[in-house]
């Protein structure tokens, strides 16, 4: 890690601080202890527990789509690592940029080669997207009415952030489906560019932009024909996000506040939207509020809220950066696969 991420991490420290400073600055000394006092043990380590299962199904993700006849065999840590590397770095950089990176950069260290570990990680990315772009669309229609009629405020940036989605699962289906015509389409929008920027600036960005779209679509072929990989991938993702998703949930019933699980999964889902448009690392600030706003809804005293919100926090992004940071630190043996087909 550099000085920058050095910055990322203390810029997370200290805002997620000052939210939840302020909270407990208002908030009575004991009505913390007596929501403390009544955590419910079991539930708690269930907390702990879905968010370690959701690290676990993503790094299985990984070394099932890593697997072939001549890939030598690697320790589980190896890929276990990875997932934990791309929580710290995606907590410390503004909208999560340096996860993907991060764990290239990891795949390395475990002697992948760099073209295999980039097409092993699009491979995951395609996987990943698609089943994220389901659960946002079941979510939006099932549950956008409960935000959008009682936080009007706040359904406005979630709505931006799921069109955000929308825009990114639009263009990376247009690959897969109409290859040719999406790199028609890219060379037309650079020559309209060229028009307003710089013509060498926009070559760069028309190179860099073109070879992306031809590696997507390869690595998408590639996929299509490892039906089996594709289809235990896809199922290892639904559990991964189905624990992460339900996070909030067991925070709540550690706490003893009843609630229905369908509800409280909508309302995160639609969170992790109006997060992905915070331009802050680890979305802190906006992070805590949507939290504090939407949970409000199930949790009447303030002691509880500002407990669930520092127990969610923590389980979601810290405990994740500490993880990140000893996986970055314990690198696994070196093991160096065969250059890929």
């Amino acid at each position: 890690m550099n000085k920058k991420h050095l910055w990322g991490i203390a810029v997370v420290l200290l805002i997620s601080g000052g939210v939840l400073y302020a909270e407990l600055k208002g908030t009575p000394v004991t009505q913390l202890l007596k929501a403390a006092q009544s955590i419910n043990p079991v539930a708690l380590v269930l907390v702990f527990a879905l968010m370690l299962l959701s690290y676990l199904f993503e790094a299985s993700i990984l070394a099932v789509l890593a697997q072939r006849k001549d890939e030598p065999k690697r320790s589980k840590w190896s890929f276990v690592r990875i997932p934990l590397i791309q929580a710290l770095f995606n907590a410390i950089t503004p909208m999560s940029t340096g996860g993907q990176p991060s764990q290239l950069a990891a795949m390395v260290q475990m002697g992948v080669e760099g073209g295999r570990a980039t097409s092993l990680l699009l491979m995951k990315f395609i996987i990943y997207q698609i089943v994220v772009f389901l659960s946002y669309v079941v979510t939006i229609i099932t549950g956008f009415h409960l935000v959008a009629t009682r936080f009007s405020g706040l359904a406005i940036f979630i709505a931006i952030g799921f069109l955000l989605h929308v825009s990114s699962i639009v263009f990376l289906l247009a690959i897969l489906f109409a290859y040719n015509w999406t790199k028609r389409a890219a060379n037309w929008l650079m020559d309209i560019l060229a028009k307003l920027v710089k013509a060498e600036r926009v070559e760069g960005w028309r190179q860099n932009t073109l070879e992306k779209i031809d590696t997507f679509y390869h690595e998408s072929q590639k996929l299509k024909r490892e039906k089996k990989k594709l289809l235990l991938s896809s199922l290892l993702t639904v559990l991964q996000l189905l624990c992460f998703y339900s996070v909030p949930y067991m925070v709540l019933v550690a706490l003893q506040v009843p609630a229905s699980w369908a509800s409280v999964t909508q309302m995160n889902i639609m969170i992790i939207m109006f997060m992905a448009i915070v331009p802050i690392p680890g979305a802190s600030g906006g992070a805590e509020y949507s939290f504090q706003t939407l949970f409000a809804t199930f949790i009447s005293s303030s002691g509880t809220l500002v407990l669930g919100m520092f127990l969610w926090r923590f389980v979601t992004y810290f405990m994740g950066m500490i993880l990140g940071i000893f996986g970055w630190i314990i690198k696994p043996q070196k093991i160096t696969s065969p250059p890929n087909d």
